[in-house]
């Protein structure tokens, strides 16, 4: 399955490490979300819609510099500002969604992108850009599960604590986005440094 117990130790301790010597307020707030495990990352995309008083997917100064607060990073206004402007792409004075990720995600190479579209495409059986217990149904095996050898849970239990591997926190709704699954995958790619290795992974896992 994606991400072993190890790989998610793995990135932890790098982030840790890369946090305490870190200087540029950009590589300390993804630091600081990937040493919270692969979901860091998608937990403060999650943060983005919260942050978004106002909800028309744009933060200003101020929602940002509120939602960096919240997110207990102790940054100064010169830091928050600076990392504002570092994210703000067309300098236009907001963020938006895909500017937020684009800057936060940990850079992945085309090789690794295209292999998790390959997967979230198999998984997306009915193509309509999400997935659901519906999708997973004959495609992830949930005989092999304790829970369900056992018979604690059901096949659409188990298939729902699957999705919760990507859909994070709070604001869980049983539907994962493609940006929700390459947010995961972009934390876990930052644990691994061979291409071949998260190739075998991804195969390995999704048997593209």
């Amino acid at each position: 399955m994606a991400g072993s117990a190890r790989l998610q130790k793995e990135l932890q301790i790098k982030s840790k490490q890369a946090l305490a010597v870190a200087t540029d307020p950009l590589e300390r707030l993804r630091a600081a979300c990937l040493a919270r495990g692969a979901q860091g990352i998608k937990g403060l995309s999650i943060l983005f819609r919260v942050m978004d008083d106002d909800g028309n997917r744009k933060l200003n100064m101020d929602e940002f510099r509120k939602g960096v607060q919240e997110y207990g990073l102790n940054f100064s206004k010169a830091e928050t500002e600076e990392l504002f402007r570092k994210m703000d792409g067309d300098q236009n004075g907001s963020i938006d969604y895909e500017e937020f990720l684009r800057r936060l995600r940990p850079p992945m190479t085309n090789f690794r992108l295209d292999l998790i579209a390959k997967a979230f495409a198999k998984l997306d059986k009915n193509h309509d850009g999400t997935i659901t217990v519906d999708d997973l149904r004959g495609v992830y095996i949930v005989k092999n599960h304790p829970k369900y050898q056992n018979g604690t849970w059901s096949e659409d239990q188990v298939l729902a604590h699957f999705l919760d591997t990507f859909d994070y926190g709070t604001h869980k709704d049983g539907v994962v986005t493609r940006d929700e699954f390459i947010d995961y995958y972009s934390g876990v790619s930052a644990s691994i440094d061979n291409d071949m290795y998260f190739d075998l992974m991804m195969r390995n896992s999704w048997k593209i």
